[in-house]
């Protein structure tokens, strides 16, 4: 699979670790993150991602800021994505599940690594269920 990923200064050390276990399950990674911890905007950082993921060049998205939310925000700017900001294994699930999501927003200053790194590994093995919910994500666009 192919994975963007982009990260503020909160998120720099989860990106590190995500990363890692990426590369290691075999998975190619375009990374748009900062590798520093000085303060940067994180929507330098997330609207790369999204237009990996909206144009098809990547199959999924991961980003991570402070509390996720202006990460995610950012990213449902763009056309196709749907943006969910997980902070459980259990809600990353739901939001494959349920909603299609295609980016992962994680809250840095609200989940540890390990956490991180379990809704990571569950949003990329869950499927869409399609059915009722397909009706549903398909009145999500204004456009």
């Amino acid at each position: 699979m192919k994975i963007a990923i982009g990260n503020d200064h909160a998120g720099t050390n989860y990106k590190k670790a995500i990363v890692e276990y990426l590369e290691k399950e075999g998975h190619t990674v375009k990374n748009f993150g900062t590798d520093s911890n000085k303060s940067v905007d994180y929507p330098d950082y997330v609207h790369p991602v999204a237009t990996a993921v909206s144009n098809n060049k990547v199959d999924y998205g991961i980003i991570v800021c402070g509390s996720g939310n202006g990460a995610s925000m950012t990213a449902n700017k763009h056309q196709k994505i749907r943006a969910a900001l997980c902070w459980t294994k259990e809600i990353s699930s739901i939001a494959r599940q349920h909603n299609d999501a295609n980016i992962l927003s994680i809250p840095a200053r609200f989940t540890s690594v390990q956490q991180a790194l379990a809704m990571v590994k569950t949003f990329l093995s869950t499927e869409f269920e399609g059915d009722r919910h397909n009706r549903r994500v398909q009145k999500i666009p204004c456009s």
